[in-house]
């Protein structure tokens, strides 16, 4: 199995084979609590406004999303771990935007198949790939909005990367070096309550998530469900 470890939107763009989309802060666990929430699915955009016009044609129980941070205009919920954990979302589906994470699964259009990655479903995640045992695994750290490298991720790579070749690394090492990353900081700054720090603490449990979270084309949208083994 050949890793290929890439940053940001333009190696999304070139990812091929099977397709990691690394967003840590805060899509891809968002996600994982929605979907551990009783979520049934969630349809990705990139642009809040298409996000918007799918969902006023009658696609999706919620949306969330973010754009700098703050939910936008006419979405139920941000793009928060911590506000989704308190929502009962049975059964329901979700249509979710971000500036970074979404924006990498639209832009890997060459990935045969793509999994949604974070710390909380990265054992899961590796498990379900090893089991599908691809040629080449093309892991990508979208960073901040995706033009900017960001420690969260870029750790994350790493991890996933030191899982899929059977080693096993010292997350405690790995979250110190996060929480001291600068793009953690805005979580414990009060001038910016779009960000909670429990979304720091929610974010930073590995392995926490039994599932993996696999998209899947469908009529011109990438729709992501629970994949379990």
């Amino acid at each position: 199995m050949e890793i290929r470890l890439g940053s940001l939107k333009r190696d999304a763009e070139e990812a091929q084979g099977t397709a990691i989309i690394i967003d840590v802060f805060r899509a891809f666990t968002t996600a994982a609590i929605a979907f551990d929430h009783g979520a049934k699915e969630i349809t990705l955009f990139a642009e809040p406004e298409d996000a918007l016009a799918l969902h006023r044609k009658g696609v999706g129980d919620y949306l969330m999303g973010e754009v700098s941070g703050k939910r936008p205009e006419g979405f139920d919920f941000g793009n928060s771990p911590h506000e989704i954990s308190q929502v009962d979302l049975t059964d329901k589906t979700l249509v979710q935007s971000t500036r970074a994470g979404t924006v990498g699964v639209e832009a890997a259009a060459k990935a045969s198949e793509i999994f949604l990655g974070s710390f909380v479903v990265a054992q899961a995640t590796v498990d379900a790939i090893k089991r599908a045992k691809p040629n080449l695994v093309s892991i990508i750290a979208m960073g901040d909005q995706g033009v900017n490298r960001s420690d969260e991720d870029e750790h994350c790579g790493i991890y996933l990367r030191n899982l899929l070749e059977e080693r096993k690394p010292d997350f405690d090492a790995v979250k110190s070096l996060i929480m001291k990353g600068g793009a953690t900081q805005k979580f414990f700054d009060p001038s910016q309550p779009q960000y909670h720090p429990e979304d720091v603490t929610l974010a930073l449990k590995a392995d926490r998530y039994d599932f993996a979270m696999k998209i899947s084309r469908e009529d011109g949208l990438l729709v992501a469900r629970k994949h379990t083994l």
